[in-house]
This record gives structure tokens, C-alpha cells and sequence, in this order.
């Protein structure tokens, strides 16, 4: 046997890939110098995709089937090489095998609280979680625009992009829909949908499909649940509307029992016994409507203004406004911070509400340089 007979024998005559893990995507065909028989065997399997690359360039695509690598089956790539009247002799090419079937179970979640407006309770902190399946739509595409010239392509490494890409759309959807949040929390199906639609035409730019896209959590801080509780007692009692200012007079008067626990009764927690029943009397006030034959009762005194403020990115609060000047002198509320009271439409720097501009201008300028 000569020496070309030899090496002629070494070159691969099947060209095929036998996947047995469940998270490979992409897998490139290794051989000695890029080289394959002419006239070889190439076998894609359901569920594959083989892309020929030749000098960094996508040639030729096949999908499931058996074929004869020769010049009638590789049309672009004999155009690429320059084989006009026919070749016999072995060629070079990469063969990238592109798993096409879905992934399943893939995990996405918000890692920070997401900020929605509710348009009854006011701002709401959310964190979400779910699952996802994907599959490769264009492997042409997804080579390009993904893989590059990664040899073994798994879904751990787009994961994380494509978490980068479902969070901050997720975070869109729930602003645009202003679903409240006590209908969302109840109604999964309809927000997985809004967001399936919102990232698919995204991710078919890197030749990705998203299927089965699933919101299988919303969870709100145990502060802000509590509150949903209590607000959720209210309307069970047969007030509809409730607003802020029914809420506190509910918590008041539900502390009530609670402060005739502690030693000394309620005067000791600071509340006279009149001033319990004056309590009680503006909560029972609050929950039964006012009808066109009681009569007329003056307005309650105005109550001191109350913020809400972003710190260390939580909610705080509410505080009022000597509060918020300790907070000015100790550096923890600034002209940038986010505040929020009753009645404002959205969250705003501390430095832009009126209310609390002379609590800056009371701060000494920093000193001159030395």
C-alpha cells in the first residue's frame, strides 16, 4: 500500500454526531486538519442540523437525511472552493452539528425587587421566578450571531443572556399592562403570555424560538404582604374603596387591644382611654359611607405630611418631617433619594419635592479646601 493509499484511509468517511447529553446546542465535528473524504457520508438525526463552514464563511445547511458529500450536494461550498468541473480529492470544512429539538426547564427570576405601580395601593416591590424552553430556529443564524467558533455549545452558556434579556422585559410588561396587583397575583397565564410575546421577536434575531414561557411566582416583601392582608380584611368588611387614609385609621384602631395588653393599659402606651374611643369612633366613621340624611360632619384636622423613602434599596417609612431631617444630618436621605407620599403619581428625587426643599437648604455648604 503506498503512502497516499495510507493516508487516503485515515481521512473520515461518516460524518455524524451521536448526542447523548441533554444540554448540548452545538457541537463541532473534530478530524485531522479539517479534511473529508469526497464522497463521504454525512448523517444528520432527527432533531439535528449540520452547517458547513468554510474559511469562517456558512456554506451549506442540511437537514435530517443521509447524503453523499460531493459537489451536487454541496452547492455553495463548491462554489467557495472553486470546483467547477468536479473534485475527487479530499477537502477541508468545518461541520458544525446544531442541536434543533426544545430545551425544557430552563430557569429565569428577577435578583432584584421589581418596582410596579399599583393603581389603587400605590408603589409595589415584586421579585418573580420561572421557567422557559427554547430551541434553535435558524442554526445558520445562531452560529453567527451566539456560538462563534465555540466547539461544544451548551444552554448553560446562553442562560445567563437570555436571563438578561427576560428580566428587564418582564419589568417593561408589568409597567405597560398596569395590571393590579392583586389580579396578578392570581392570574399567571395571562403575564406569561404578554411576556412571551414582548422577547419573541428579540431572540429570533439570534435564531432562538422561546416556548413555554411560565411565570410560576410573584412574591412580595413580608411588610408589603402584611399590608395586602390588612387591606384585604378591610374590603371584607364592606369597605370597596379602600384609600391610605382608612388603612392607618384601621391599624389604629386595631392597636388598640393590642396596647391595652401592656403594663399600664393603654395610658402607658401613650393613648388615653378617650382618645382610644375618638379612635374607634373615626374608624367606624370611615367604614360606613356617608348617606344624604346624616348630617353634616366637619372635615378631620389636616395630619402631618408623610413620606415613603428609598433606603439602602428598600422602602421605608412613612416618615414625617422631623424624621426625615435626622436622616438629612446623618446622610442617609439625599437630594437624589426616591420619596413617595399619598397623592404623588410615581416615585421622585427628594431635591424636586417641594415639601422637603428647606430641609437641604438648612445644611451647611461643604468646607472650602484647605
Amino acid at each position: 500500500m503506498g503512502l497516499w493509499d495510507k493516508l487516503k484511509g485515515e481521512l473520515i468517511d461518516i460524518v455524524q454526531f451521536m448526542d447523548d447529553s441533554n444540554d448540548t446546542i452545538v457541537h463541532r465535528f473534530d478530524r485531522l486538519n479539517n479534511e473529508i473524504k469526497y464522497g463521504a457520508k454525512l448523517v444528520v438525526r432527527e432533531g439535528q442540523a449540520a452547517v458547513f463552514i468554510n474559511e469562517g464563511k456558512i456554506a451549506d445547511v442540511f437537514k435530517p437525511g443521509t447524503y453523499d458529500l460531493k459537489t451536487q450536494n454541496l452547492p455553495i461550498l463548491s462554489t467557495l472552493m472553486g470546483w467547477k468541473y468536479g473534485f475527487e480529492s479530499p477537502f477541508k470544512a468545518e461541520v458544525y452539528f446544531v442541536s434543533t429539538r426544545r430545551f425544557t426547564d430552563q430557569k429565569w427570576g428577577t435578583k432584584n425587587q421589581v418596582v410596579m405601580e399599583d393603581p389603587q395601593y400605590g408603589p409595589v416591590f415584586l421579585r418573580a421566578f420561572g421557567t422557559y424552553a427554547i430551541r434553535v430556529k435558524d442554526p445558520a443564524k445562531f452560529i453567527r450571531e451566539v456560538v462563534g467558533t465555540d466547539s461544544n455549545f451548551t444552554t448553560d452558556e446562553i442562560n445567563n443572556q437570555l436571563r438578561n434579556i427576560i428580566v428587564p422585559r418582564f419589568s417593561a410588561v408589568l409597567g405597560k399592562a398596569q395590571i393590579p396587583v392583586l389580579r396578578l397575583l392570581g392570574n399567571y397565564d395571562e403575564l406569561s403570555d404578554l411576556v412571551t410575546k414582548r422577547i419573541g421577536p428579540e431572540l429570533e434575531e439570534y435564531g432562538i424560538e422561546v416556548l413555554n414561557l411560565m411565570v410560576e411566582n410573584i412574591s412580595m416583601p413580608p411588610e408589603q404582604e402584611e399590608r395586602f392582608k390588612q387591606l384585604g380584611a378591610m374590603k371584607t368588611l364592606g369597605n370597596v374603596n379602600v384609600n391610605m387614609q382608612a388603612y392607618q385609621q384601621f391599624q389604629a384602631a386595631n392597636a388598640i387591644p393590642e396596647a391595652a395588653k401592656n403594663p399600664g393599659g393603654l395610658a402607658a402606651a401613650g393613648v388615653g382611654l378617650g382618645m382610644g374611643i375618638g379612635m374607634a369612633g373615626q374608624f367606624n366613621q370611615a367604614m360606613q359611607p356617608m348617606t344624604a340624611a346624616q348630617p353634616a360632619m366637619p372635615p378631620p384636622l389636616p395630619s402631618a405630611l408623610a413620606f415613603f423613602a428609598a433606603l439602602n434599596g428598600q422602602q421605608a417609612g412613612p416618615f414625617e418631617l422631623t424624621v426625615l431631617q435626622q436622616h438629612v444630618a446623618s446622610g442617609q436621605l439625599k437630594r437624589e433619594t426616591l420619596v413617595w407620599k399619598q397623592g404623588m403619581s410615581a416615585w421622585t428625587p427628594a431635591g424636586q419635592v417641594q415639601e422637603l426643599g428647606s430641609l437641604f437648604t438648612q445644611m451647611p455648604p461643604p468646607l472650602p479646601p484647605q
